[in-house]
C-alpha cells in the first residue's frame, strides 16, 4: 500500500473526501516526526510506540582500502509494534 492507496483507505472508513483524509494523515506524520525530533516517544496504544535510539560513535573499516574510519554518533527513529497490532498480525 502506497500513500494515495492508504489516504483512499481512510477516506473511505472515515467519510471524510480524500483531500481531508491526506491532510489528517499529513498532520499526523508531521506531529510524530516533530515529536522525535525532540527526543520524545510517540505511543499509541494498541498499535506501537516510535521513539528514537542513539547508536554510539564506532570505529569501522572501508572495504575498499582496509582503513579504519570513525563514525560518529547517529540517531534513527524507531518502531515498536504493539501487542494488540502483533496479535491481529499474527492470526
Amino acid at each position: 500500500m502506497n500513500k494515495t492507496e492508504l489516504v483512499a483507505a481512510i477516506a473511505e472508513k472515515t467519510e471524510l473526501t480524500k483531500k481531508d483524509a491526506e491532510k489528517a494523515l499529513a498532520a499526523m506524520v508531521e506531529a510524530i516526526t516533530e515529536e522525535l525530533q525532540e527526543g520524545n516517544k510517540v505511543q499509541l496504544i494498541g498499535f506501537g510506540t516510535f521513539e528514537v535510539k542513539t547508536r554510539a560513535a564506532r570505529t569501522a573499516f572501508n572495504p575498499q582500502t582496509k582503513k579504519p574510519i570513525q563514525l560518529a554518533e547517529t540517531k534513527y527513529p524507531v518502531f515498536k509494534a504493539g501487542k494488540a497490532l502483533k496479535d491481529v498480525v499474527a492470526k
